[in-house]
């Protein structure tokens, strides 16, 4: 199924076209884009550990040296790693439909969009200039666009200072932005022109409340009713923008059961939601169901290496992290197809992502060898209905039970440790030797 999706939108041939009428200053010349971005997938997919390895891997088809390649990543433009995450989820969204495959719509009509920043962790010391900071050097960051509804990655903002605040890529989001859009986000996106720039274009927000957000309180605050995670209560404020111009929006106010992990008691939601698509209590449980986006991070991090450390240039990382986004939209195309024949309720609950991510790293290589190129390119020409049958025919015959979830019981308090210096190690085989006693 993978492999299929790989070829109808990912062959060599259609990403090297794509790659010429979407780069600006990068060109090819002996070194194609689609020989990139097998390398960079075989390292991201973990069939290789290093881009020297998957390199020599493929030295034969390659036919450059590895300082060519290298020189190649650190060059490859932000904007062309950003397009590439694009291109494939719109390839990917008409497949996903034909199968039926999609989440319930979490406002009927209107597309929910979650936003989210992630920094890209420290890379080695490797560049001259670095090998005398102790300080950790950060490669980059970006802003991710993530569809519910798709499960997939839609959208991304990559920007090379690993330092630089989430903010200054806001103008690049607001370009985005589209009518009938529904923006759900952390209080870092709380600030006054994301927000009236996001209404003043007819779409919608809620986002959590920043203390630094400037408003005024209109009437008094009314009790809601109650959700699993507290009290929700409901008042009107008025915003003026930078241009004079007021907006009415709505402050939601969730009482927390339990506090979060950073000390508060009570969660500000501000939105712009009229009362007729969304009540109090909703939007309480859309901000909530923002987790999402973290956990397709964590997801990244856990299924893919989306963050290599030995890539210390900005360009290259962030190249890196773009590849792991599209092999997440690939992964998603495979639980679409598989929600379209054995359920939504069953591919969320009891399916792990871990082990379809590993029955790719570990199979792919050999079937690559077992079965010739020339066999998978019948499905490049497949009309979306054609492929999304197929890929629901082979949904049919997986064995569930293989990609089977094991969730773990609630943690239990770890006790108070004790030992001393004088006894800095211990026998294990002591130990459980005095229990059998």
């Amino acid at each position: 199924m993978a492999r299929g999706m790989i070829e109808r939108v990912l062959n060599p041939e259609q990403l090297n076209q794509w790659f010429n009428a979407t780069a600006n200053n990068q060109y090819t010349k002996d070194l194609l884009f689609s020989s990139l971005f097998d390398i960079m997938s075989l390292v991201v997919h973990g069939r290789h550990r290093s881009v020297h390895a998957a390199y020599q891997a493929s030295k034969e088809d390659i036919c450059v040296s590895i300082t060519s390649v290298y020189n190649k990543l650190n060059g490859i433009e932000t904007e062309t790693s950003a397009q590439l995450v694009r291109y494939a989820a719109g390839q990917a969204a008409p497949i996903i439909k034909k199968m039926g495959g999609t989440n319930p719509e979490l406002l009927p009509g209107l597309r929910v969009k979650l936003l989210d920043g992630n920094c890209i962790e420290k890379s080695h010391h490797r560049i001259k200039e670095l090998r005398s900071l102790s300080a950790g050097p950060l490669p980059g960051k970006s802003l991710v666009v993530y569809d519910p509804a798709m499960r997939l990655p839609i959208d991304v903002f990559p920007c090379e200072d690993g330092h630089s605040q989430e903010r200054s890529l806001f103008k690049d989001v607001l370009s985005t932005i589209e009518a009938k859009d529904a923006w759900i986000a952390d209080r870092n996106f709380c600030t006054l022109d994301f927000t009236c720039s996001i209404a003043s274009k007819k779409a919608y927000f809620a986002i959590r409340e920043h203390k630094k957000y400037p408003y005024q309180l209109l009437g008094k605050e009314k009790y809601i009713g109650k959700t699993e995670t507290g009290k929700v209560y409901e008042q009107s404020i008025l915003v003026t923008d930078s241009a004079g111009q007021e907006h009415t929006f709505r402050r939601i106010r969730v009482s927390l059961k339990k506090n979060t992990r950073d000390g508060d008691s009570d969660i500000f939601i501000i939105c712009n939601l009229s009362k007729t698509k969304a009540n109090a209590k909703k939007i309480a449980e859309l901000y909530r169901g923002r987790w999402t986006i973290e956990t397709a991070f964590q997801h990244l991090t856990y299924y893919f290496n989306s963050e290599i450390n030995a890539l210390g240039y900005p360009r290259a990382a962030l190249f890196g992290f773009c590849v792991a986004l599209v092999s997440y939209i690939i992964l998603s195309v495979i639980k679409s197809a598989m929600s379209s024949v054995h359920g939504a309720n069953v591919v969320e609950n009891e399916i792990s992502g871990y082990y379809l991510a590993d029955e790719l790293s570990a199979t792919y290589r050999g079937m690559l060898i077992a079965i010739s190129e020339k066999n998978w390119v019948v499905f490049q020409q497949m009309t979306p209905h054609k492929f999304a049958t197929i890929l629901k025919k082979l949904a049919e015959k997986m064995k569930l039970y293989r990609f089977q979830k094991h969730p773990r019981g609630p943690k239990k308090p770890q006790p108070k440790r004790k030992g001393s210096k004088k006894t800095p190690h211990v026998s294990t085989a002591q130990i459980l030797a005095k229990r059998k006693k």
